[in-house]
């Protein structure tokens, strides 16, 4: 059984203390269901094995819930380790064998527990630009046998520890980015084997999110202008004594080679500064500084909840070349986020200069200045001759090009490596199919979530921004959630979401708020409401409802008090459909969606998700009011913006997918309505819809029987499509429809990213629609879901498959000479119901070894619930 807690294999340090346990039944049988189940857990692994020595078991509980349990023994104690496996009982009441222990360990549970000190640089000099990063160290004895020792760390900029000379731990960016006024990650780090007898710890500390440049206008110093860590390293001894070795005065502190670090505008190093064995024992620390002692509140620590952010990959580059103005530029061969690693040859005193940029000009030539402020810069100094291999510190880049300057010799394509960084999430999801730029189409999907998915969910990874905007991660968070694993990721910013929000229930428009309050507007705030749903509905996670429920009815209750009686949200300030297509054909005044009329959509659809999670949480009384509250609002939006003969006020692609899609046109008007919305695509023969409207375009159209244009919308090559940029050469998603004009000319440099992800969003009608891999639910976390291809847009094969939190799903098609071919795999301990487009009764029942399934002839479908298990079918099509 693979066994998860809180979404994390083994973890350490975590602070829930009602943990959830989650494991998959593994099996290729047909119609396998968990019938019952039985944890156990322990202080030890052989404890597990006998009744009398457990901390806590369920006993046999008779259920087929495996994802989410809730452990209901005892509390624990701070930094304490448990172990536990389960067994279950099948559809015929037969028990498995335990499974292997897993456990999961407690962190610092109580501020009190923090045997350890802020400490700072003295008399650092004022922060009016970059300043060095602090290197912090201390020696220290463990004579003893050591049982187990363990590391917790966090601070106020990032951190990176060291031990004996060696990274603890392959986590960047710690301590990551909250919200940092009210939440602050530690992380916790197994050390056991690290330990000798004299030992140096070791830490390096840049300004990060917490000091550095942040936001716009040259912000800086946003949460602080002093960096600031805090270490605690508990050591326990097999006698049973302990040594706690803290962060104090006793620790000493300077500055090295790292002359600047900034998260936009790159690092500064000089190696003539370089200290080297500073990491290790017995260095000459005697003219480094006493750490100064900071009275710093911990009452905000919270241990590691999101994905943590790691070195994921390494890419090559594919050339090397040299620009028309005479520039060394390297070519990544993909627009990633991260790094570079260099060997590079040179002689004392020399300065390498790496630039990083996103594209080339129409003439070949490097282009930045769609960076805008970001000087996205790396330097090393060279302090004697010969070869060194250098990567930067606390900061990363969004860049296919890096330009080199300064070398004494050309480093070789060998000599670079592209070091990929983002949170490190599981990848669920696959697509694959026909069209080979459909295909890429999901190539720079996928990677415009990897670039963009940094501890946050930034807009954009390369300028003087990468914020976490909220109206992106809303319309982006079932695609996000077939592509990768989200659940912790957003479980953790979902937090700050709820941290930040103002006490009138204003939600900021970026989170974390480095804004200074500026928010509210419509399709960006729900994020507070859409993203738990969506995680809930993806993960079956009740909890996360429960906590987000109060932010949310709070944001609800915001609208509310700016709709007034009427029950009409107008008058504030919004975004709107950010970045629509604005034609100036004559015939066509233009796609711009009146914002009243989007934001008292919003108003109704965040208003209904929020009746359906009282329901779900039991808050009866609620239910009904958000209810009664939501038809109020849809009644009023119907006199206001429905014409009595279907047609919205605003006669754009937006208003009639928004209000088609969230259920706001009165029943006798929806036909109408979506012959417009229909009229409307086949006239121009394009989208013309923005951030709010594009992610629900095709699921709209083809939920009003409209798949060929659905498919003619995704087949589109010109401009305005999402194969236009992938026609450009494009390897992300654009933030616009032009970013890169046809003559090779670029959009306005003062918003043009091609990395920003929510395009991106047609990704999930590719998985849910095109393969048919679709939730149900009245059944969360794909405990039963539906499977049910269409096939399209001369399309002749779809491979598509996810692992969801029960196992993983395939939905394999493909056409073969008038022949529906359909493979599927329905994990164990769910259920599906496939639905057979365009096929014969008869020919699905003879193809059925369980002639009891149910199976209905629905239209030109066949619909069939069929258990876990493989299937495959192949029938000819109805003509």
């Amino acid at each position: 059984m693979n066994k998860t807690c809180e979404y994390h294999v083994n973890p350490i340090g975590i602070d829930v203390v009602q943990p959830r346990l989650s494991w998959q039944l593994q099996s290729d049988g047909q119609n396998i269901m968990q019938s019952a189940y039985e944890i156990r857990v322990a202080a030890s692994e052989s404890a597990l094995n006998s009744a009398g020595k457990l901390i806590w078991t369920s006993g046999k509980v008779v259920s087929d819930k495996s994802v989410n349990v809730v452990y209901e023994g005892p509390a624990l104690s701070s930094m304490q380790r448990v172990y536990w496996k389960v067994r279950i009982w099948d559809q015929d009441g037969k028990a498995s064998a335990w499974s292997q222990p897993a456990y999961w360990e407690t962190g610092v549970l109580q501020p009190s527990e923090w045997e350890a000190q802020w400490i700072t640089l003295p008399n650092e000099p004022e922060n009016k630009t970059s300043l060095p990063v602090h290197y912090y160290r201390k020696e220290f004895a463990a004579s003893k046998k050591v049982k187990s020792a363990r590391i917790y760390a966090t601070s106020h900029g990032l951190y990176e520890l060291y031990l004996n000379g060696e990274k603890v731990g392959d986590q960047l960016f710690t301590p990551g980015w909250t919200s940092y006024k009210n939440r602050l990650q530690y992380q916790t780090y197994d050390v056991t084997d690290r330990l000798g007898k004299s030992n140096a710890i070791g830490a390096l500390l840049g300004d990060g999110w917490y000091r550095g440049y942040i936001g716009f206008s040259g912000q800086r110093s946003y949460y602080g202008d002093k960096t600031s860590l805090l270490v605690m390293l508990k050591i326990d001894y097999t006698d049973g004594s302990s040594d706690v070795i803290s962060s104090n005065d006793s620790w000493n502190v300077t500055t090295g080679a790292i002359l600047a670090s900034d998260i936009y505008n790159g690092e500064m190093y000089d190696a003539n500064l370089e200290m080297p064995g500073w990491k290790s024992s017995n260095f000459d620390d005697s003219s480094w500084k006493q750490a100064a002692v900071l009275s710093l509140s911990k009452d905000r620590l919270v241990a590691q909840e999101g994905v943590p952010v790691r070195a994921v990959e390494i890419l090559h580059p594919i050339q090397k070349i040299n620009t028309p103005a005479g520039e060394l530029v390297y070519d990544m061969g993909q627009n990633m986020v991260g790094n570079i690693r260099i060997n590079l040859k040179g002689n004392k005193g020399d300065k390498v200069v790496l630039q990083y940029a996103e594209v080339l000009d129409k003439d070949g030539n490097f282009y930045t200045a769609n960076l805008r402020a970001a000087q996205c810069t790396d330097t090393y100094i060279f302090a004697r001759d010969g070869e060194v291999v250098y990567e930067p510190h606390f900061t990363f880049h969004g860049f296919r090009f890096v330009k080199i300057s300064g070398v004494s010799e050309e480093p070789a394509l060998e000599d670079i490596k592209g070091v990929v960084i983002h949170s490190d999430m599981p990848a669920t999801g696959t697509f694959e199919c026909s069209n080979e730029l459909i295909n890429q189409l999901q190539h720079n999907i996928q990677w415009g979530q990897k670039g963009n998915f940094l501890d946050v969910p930034t807009d954009c990874p390369q300028r003087d921004e990468r914020l976490g905007w909220t109206g992106d991660a809303q319309v982006f968070s079932m695609t996000a959630g077939y592509n990768f694993n989200v659940a912790g990721f957003y479980t953790k910013w979902m937090k700050d979401v709820e941290s930040d929000q103002l006490e009138d229930g204003k939600v900021p428009h970026v989170i974390p708020d480095v804004l200074n309050k500026q928010g509210g507007a419509t399709g960006w705030a729900d994020a507070v409401a859409v993203i738990p749903w969506t995680v809930y509905k993806i993960y079956g996670d009740t909890r996360i409802l429960e906590e987000s429920y109060p932010a949310v009815t709070k944001w609800v209750g915001y609208m509310q008090a700016r709709a007034g009686d009427d029950y009409l949200w107008t008058g504030d300030p919004h975004y709107g459909d950010w970045l629509a297509f604005a034609t100036t054909r004559s015939d066509y005044p233009g796609a711009t969606t009146e914002k009243d009329l989007l934001a008292t959509a919003y108003f109704y659809y965040t208003t209904t998700l929020t009746a359906k999670m009282a329901g779900i949480l039991g808050k009866t009384e609620d239910q009904k009011k958000y209810g009664e509250l939501a038809a109020n609002i849809k009644e009023a939006f119907a006199k206001e913006f429905v014409t009595p003969n279907g047609r919205l006020v605003s006669h754009t692609q937006t208003a009639y997918v928004l209000a088609l899609s969230f259920g706001l046109i009165p029943d006798e008007r929806m036909e109408n309505a979506a012959a417009y919305l229909a009229q409307d695509v086949s006239k121009f023969g394009h989208l013309t819809t923005g951030f709010l409207g594009t992610p629900l375009l095709c699921h709209t159209l083809s939920g009003i029987g409209r798949d060929d244009l659905a498919f003619m919308l995704l087949n589109r090559k010109k401009y305005p499509s999402w194969l236009y940029p992938v026609t450009q050469g494009a390897t992300t998603i654009w933030e616009r429809w032009d970013g890169q004009k046809p003559d090779g000319t670029f959009q306005d440099v003062g918003m043009n990213s091609f990395n920003h992800y929510a395009y991106g969003a047609i990704g999930e009608w590719l998985y849910s629609w095109v393969a048919g891999i679709s939730i149900d639910e009245a059944h969360p976390g794909y405990k039963h879901f539906t499977l049910a291809p269409h096939p399209g847009g001369e399309l002749t094969y779809v491979n598509a498959s996810f692992e969801s939190v029960h196992g993983p799903i395939s939905s394999n098609w493909k056409l073969e000479e008038g022949t529906f071919v359909y493979d599927v795999d329905i994990p164990a301990n769910t259920s599906a119901q496939v639905v057979l487009p365009n096929a014969g009764l008869e020919a699905v029942k003879a193809q059925l070894v369980d002639t009891e399934k149910e199976v209905k002839q629905i239209g030109d479908d066949v619909v069939v619930e069929l258990g876990s298990g493989k299937y495959h079918f192949s029938y000819p099509l109805k003509k």
